[in-house]
């Protein structure tokens, strides 16, 4: 069966930067598993799978406009420390979670330079060119319930 919209696809991954350093693998753990052309993946990988078929392996090189975005520099923040409150030590790589208008937002710290904290709330990934080693595990037609709901749901049915 080939990889095609609401197949139940599973895979294994090895995922590194383009200075070949392993930012995120499946090793050692079950594959991943996603619902195709549900958004449960990056787009760029999404539409490298499409028409695969279980057992194949293949090498992906996406780029950020079809990962996790550009940097956008105006989510590039400076804030007062006090805007911490009840956080007793800052420190860089911490993450919060931050009200904006347009609803909550991962923010990670940059860098703190005196009472001031530079927070950053791109995706960690966001540009850079992600290389994907994949192997294709299984491919099924998902059930009526999972194409409903935009997930795949576990063996024992609905794990929400």
């Amino acid at each position: 069966m080939q990889i095609a919209q609401n197949s139940v696809v599973a895979f294994h991954y090895t995922l590194t930067n383009d200075a070949g350093e392993v930012l995120d693998s499946s090793e050692g753990r079950e594959p991943l598993t996603y619902l195709h052309g549900a958004g449960n993946i990056i787009p760029g990988l999404e539409k490298e799978l499409e028409g695969r078929a279980a057992g194949e392996k293949l090498n992906v090189a996406v780029s950020p406009a079809e990962g996790y975005g550009e940097l956008q520099e105006e989510l590039m923040q400076e804030v007062p420390r006090d805007a911490f409150q009840g956080v007793e030590s800052i420190e860089p790589g911490m993450q919060f979670q931050a009200q904006t208008q347009g609803g909550p937002l991962m923010v990670t710290v940059k860098k703190i330079e005196g009472d001031t904290v530079v927070v950053d709330g791109n995706h960690p990934l966001a540009g850079q060119n992600l290389n994907f080693d994949v192997e294709i595990a299984e491919v099924r037609d998902a059930s009526a319930d999972e194409v409903e709901h935009g997930h795949v749901h576990g063996e024992g049915g609905v794990e929400h």
